[in-house]
C-alpha cells in the first residue's frame, strides 16, 4: 500500500460506492451533496480494500490492542485512517491513524513488542503490543 493509499474494509468500499451512486442519481444536488460526492470521489481513488493476512504484524487493517505504560486497560483501535470513523459509520472501534505519534509507533510491530512513542505533550510513552487481528467488522 502506498501513502497515498486509504485501506479500506471491504464492506466499507461496497457501502461508500452505493452512497456516490445514490447521491449522483439526484437531479438537482444541493453544495452539501456536491461536497459530499466530492470527498467520497477523491477517497474511492484513493481507496485499497483488503482483508489483512492474520499474520500479527501491526499494519492498516488491523485491529490493534496496546498497553500504554501507566494505564490499567488496554486499548483497542483499528490502524487506520481517522476519517475512515467519519465515512463509515459501521466502523465500530476507535480509528489510529499510521501517521499519528503511536501509529507510527506501532506500525510494523508484532504482538509483545514494546515501542516508545512522544505524546504531542512531549512525554515519552512505552506500549506494548498484545494483538494484532485483521480488522471484521
Amino acid at each position: 500500500m502506498t501513502d497515498d493509499m486509504i485501506w479500506l474494509p471491504p464492506a466499507s468500499l461496497a457501502r461508500l460506492t452505493e452512497e456516490l451512486a445514490q447521491l449522483g442519481s439526484r437531479f438537482d444536488p444541493d453544495q452539501d451533496t456536491v461536497d459530499r460526492m466530492r470527498d467520497l470521489r477523491r477517497t474511492l481513488r484513493r481507496a485499497e480494500a483488503s482483508s489483512k493476512p492474520d499474520d500479527g504484524l501491526v499494519e492498516p487493517g488491523m485491529r490493534v490492542t496496546v498497553l500504554v505504560s501507566g494505564d490499567a486497560v488496554p486499548a483497542v483501535f483499528l490502524v487506520g485512517e481517522r476519517k475512515l470513523a467519519v465515512l463509515d459509520p459501521a466502523v465500530a472501534h476507535d480509528v489510529l491513524s499510521p501517521s499519528s505519534p503511536l501509529g507510527a509507533a506501532v506500525m510494523g510491530s508484532h504482538p509483545g513488542d514494546t515501542v516508545t512513542y512522544v505524546t504531542p505533550a512531549g512525554e515519552s510513552r512505552r506500549v506494548e503490543v498484545l494483538a494484532a487481528v485483521p480488522y471484521n467488522p
